[in-house]
């Protein structure tokens, strides 16, 4: 018999820069699966239609993301959807898939799932986000319908669902209690580092512009993502409590990216921080390598208590100590890797960056433990056991009809 084929759909990262998608895609062609996956291209790099990364077959299509509210986000993912579809359609006609494997946001990628099933295509949904709760966060102020339409369709991505992998216990027990799907047929599979990756490397002291401490955010700038609470938590150290002894840089890029820049700017920060936009791997092994403290401030809502920042993790395998607001999911991920703001207290987000750069023993300590956990429970090998578990019981389950109950 012929490998699995699989097709993975991701609709808000380039492959191979979405680093969870690229894990799982390579374990599973490392298993011996045949996989392709859809995505966008992105916008400076991952920019061909077509490529190959490990194994892995990736089919990019044009979009452009989402502006002026919530109408933007139509726009976008009708655009993504038809693409995806497109391309899904071709690439079924040639050999069916056995698996279609969508990963959120948004929650309609089960549109796709279901235009392949009729010839016995398994759906496994890939929960990354907490679609209402991103939503919520980002138009809290806007109308209420748009809220309970983002409600029905996570429904409908649950109910269609031959199985689910969630990215940490707390999205697990939404897919239980919000989606109904039955306890045995959801897997945590957290994103992870790989370890072989993210090794330590000779600090570089020019990274610290001529500062004694360098302080380092890494991951995606969006509305939710509390890169404009660091950057007031950094002007109340630096002006109101008057340090000028630390240099801080934010790695990465997103939709909130140009708001940053222009409010660092309005903060009087310029010379203060430092905007990388998205970097290579190596050189976010340089930064991290060189960084006194590491900085989360993802702040406190219905989506950032219940989600898994990857930045967390990675800070933690890098063996350094991290600042961040008090968060569920935050503290159960860092424990004693970081010490945590409450009530999104931006100044006290503050003072504790000034208070771990005061205290190199307790930094190595927190560094160390948070390296540890990883090690021993963190890393992208326990959460590729996991996924590759997942998959031999979804295919070792029988095929379900196109609207057959559970």
């Amino acid at each position: 018999m012929s490998a699995p084929r699989v097709l993975i759909l991701v609709e808000n990262l380039a492959v191979p820069f979405d680093r969870r998608v690229t894990q799982e895609a390579v374990a599973l062609v490392e298993e011996g699966y045949r996989v392709d996956v859809i995505c966008p291209q992105g916008p400076r790099r991952d920019k061909e239609p077509y490529a190959e990364h490990q194994g892995i077959r990736i089919h990019r299509y044009p979009l452009a993301a989402a502006t002026g509210g919530p109408a933007g986000y139509v726009r976008e993912y009708s655009a993504a959807i038809y693409h995806t579809l497109r391309l899904a359609r071709r690439l079924h006609r040639e050999q069916p898939f056995d698996v279609v494997h969508a990963c959120n946001p948004p929650d309609l990628l089960f549109l796709v799932a279901l235009a392949l099933r009729r010839g016995g295509t398994r759906f496994l949904f890939d929960h990354h986000d907490l679609v209402p709760e991103l939503f919520w966060s980002r138009f809290s102020g806007g109308p209420k319908a748009l809220y309970y339409v983002s409600r029905i369709l996570e429904r409908l991505t649950f109910h269609f669902a031959d199985a689910v992998i969630s990215t940490n216990e707390s999205y697990r027990s939404v897919a239980m209690r919000r989606g109904k799907v039955p306890g045995d047929r959801v897997r945590v599979v957290r994103s992870a580092p790989d370890l072989s990756k993210f090794v330590p490397v000779a600090p570089k002291v020019e990274l610290k512009k001529g500062k004694p401490y360098l302080a380092c955010y890494l991951g995606v700038m969006g509305p939710q993502d509390g890169v404009d609470y660091a950057l007031r938590a950094i002007a109340h150290l630096t002006q109101d409590i008057g340090r000028d002894d630390v240099h801080t840089v934010f790695m990465g890029s997103g939709d909130a990216y140009e708001d940053c820049v222009a409010l660092a700017q309005d903060l009087g920060l310029n010379g203060q921080v430092e905007f990388t936009g998205r970097v290579p791997d190596l050189t976010v092994q340089e930064y991290l390598s060189t960084a006194d403290v590491c900085l989360s401030p993802d702040p406190y809502n219905p989506l950032n208590d219940l989600s898994s920042m990857n930045k967390v993790v990675e800070y933690m395998a890098m063996g350094k100590p991290l600042v961040s607001f008090d968060l569920k999911e935050a503290r159960f991920t860092a424990q004693d890797s970081a010490v945590y703001a409450a009530d999104n207290d931006e100044k006290q987000f503050g003072r504790l960056i000034g208070e771990l750069l005061d205290a190199p023993d307790r930094r190595d300590e927190m560094g160390e433990k948070g390296r540890e956990r990883v090690e021993e429970s963190l890393s992208w090998d326990a959460s590729r056991t996991n996924l590759l578990e997942a998959y031999q019981d979804l295919l070792n389950r029988p095929r379900r009809g196109l609207f057959r109950r559970r």
